[in-house]
C-alpha cells in the first residue's frame, strides 16, 4: 500500500522553500542570510531531483545522483563564500551588503 505522500506534496514543499529563499536572498542586507537563502534555493532543488526520480523513475538514480552533485557543489560554494566573508569582515568590520561601494578593493 502507497503512503499518503503524493507528488504534490514535495511540489508545494519545494515551491514554498524556493520562494522563501528568493525572498530571503532579495531582501536581506546580511550576506550570511543571503548564503543560507542561496542553499535554501539549491535544497529545493535537491527535493525536486529526488521526487521526481521517485515518482516518475523509481528503478533509476539519476535524480538522487543529481542531488549528491548539488550537494557537493553547494559545499564547495559555502566554503569559498565564508572565507570571503571572513576577509570582508576583517577589512571592514562589516557583512551588510547596503555599502556595497566601501567592498571594492
Amino acid at each position: 500500500m502507497e503512503s499518503g505522500v503524493s507528488i504534490q506534496h514535495f511540489m508545494v514543499l519545494s515551491t514554498l522553500m524556493f520562494f522563501i529563499g528568493v525572498y530571503g536572498f532579495l531582501t536581506r542586507k546580511n550576506l550570511i542570510t543571503i548564503l543560507l537563502s542561496v542553499e535554501l534555493i539549491l535544497n529545493s532543488v535537491n527535493i525536486n531531483f529526488v521526487a521526481f526520480n521517485k515518482f516518475l523513475y523509481p528503478e533509476n538514480l539519476g535524480g538522487h545522483f543529481f542531488a549528491m552533485f548539488v550537494i557537493a557543489v553547494a559545499a564547495t560554494e559555502v566554503s569559498v563564500a565564508i572565507a570571503i566573508i571572513i576577509s570582508l569582515y576583517r577589512k571592514l568590520k562589516m557583512i551588510d551588503v547596503e555599502n556595497v561601494n566601501e567592498m571594492k578593493y
